[in-house]
């Protein structure tokens, strides 16, 4: 089963196109695509069985973000091998978690801004909860898991590495910077939801390329480790992290430019499509670059030293 948002509205999707639930559901289910993971197990159960004959045609550019209000954003750090060895970092022995702000979702299709000339890409799987979970185990998570889609952890650099500590959060928060869409597809869409095909690329340039079962903890992992600490609503989000290719990371290091378009893709689910816009100067770009980059050298050297 797949879900959307259109235009504001809850639809369920099919081949023929995009069917309204309110409509369909005559009022039982509401419009609001947020509502519907209070009432997941139900909604399920009716749409199992809905009525199709009105679905209509649609454009991605029409589609906000499956999950638009959650009350709880999680993102997991250095959670592909690949990433954490292009990041010069030590595979960590407790997952990086930080949250992000809902005010930074957006939808799977459209132009975003670029604020400074040291933003990065981060293309993820994203899962969303559909059940309250509380002190779960691995071996049941895929039942708490409404299902999933993709997102893009979009990440101002120059922030992030700002200061002496990281600032996680600040950075990957800023306006439209959490794309997520352009469907939520529940997990039994999969032959295996544990392994799935996720890429993106930037001007047709495949950027990032791995397979989500290289994810060093899991989906199921996941909602356990969270769901021991604190409560897991319906709706909430969790980003799961990126894989290697970041900008930063590259020799020499890349940032988003204006008028590039990045294309994220997981297997299954579908494609974003966003091209990128802004009113700095193409120098004060390069100087944002120049101020990372030597950051960024300056923080893997004092990381060294430190080691024993």
């Amino acid at each position: 089963m797949k879900i959307a948002n259109l235009a504001d509205r809850l639809v369920l999707v099919t081949d023929d196109g995009a069917i309204d639930v309110e409509k369909a559901s005559k009022g039982r289910f509401s419009s609001d695509p947020q509502a519907v993971y209070g009432r997941w197990s139900e909604f399920r159960d009716w749409a199992a069985q809905a009525p199709t004959a009105d679905a209509r045609p649609f454009a991605a550019e029409e589609l906000g973000p499956p999950v638009p209000r959650p009350a709880q954003v999680f993102a997991i750090g250095a959670n592909y091998l690949d990433h954490v060895k292009e990041g010069g970092i030590r595979t960590p022995d407790w997952p990086l978690i930080f949250t992000k702000f809902v005010s930074s979702f957006t939808g799977p299709a459209g132009e975003i801004d670029l604020p400074s000339g040291a933003v990065d890409w981060e293309v993820e799987l994203v899962f969303v909860v559909g059940k309250l979970a509380r002190g779960v185990p691995a071996e049941s998570a895929w039942d708490y898991i409404a299902g999933l889609t993709i997102g893009q952890d979009l990440s101002q650099r120059e922030i992030q590495l700002r200061g002496e500590m990281p600032q996680m959060s600040l950075a990957k928060s800023l306006p439209n910077f959490s794309p997520t869409g352009p469907y939520l597809v529940t997990p039994d869409s999969f032959e295996d939801p544990d392994d799935l095909a996720i890429s993106c690329s930037l001007d047709d340039e495949t950027v990032q390329s791995a397979r989500t079962g290289e994810l060093l903890i899991s989906v199921p992992a996941l909602v356990e480790l969270l769901s021991e600490l604190v409560p897991l609503y319906p709706g909430d989000v969790v980003f799961t992290g990126t894989m290697g290719g970041v900008g930063i990371a590259r020799k020499p290091p890349r940032f988003l430019e204006p008028g590039e378009r990045l294309v994220s893709r997981i297997e299954g689910i579908g494609e974003m499509s966003h091209t990128f816009r802004s009113d700095t100067t193409a120098e004060s770009r390069r100087r944002d670059a120049e101020v990372t980059i030597k950051r960024r050298s300056e923080m893997a050297a004092a990381r060294a030293r430190a080691r024993p």
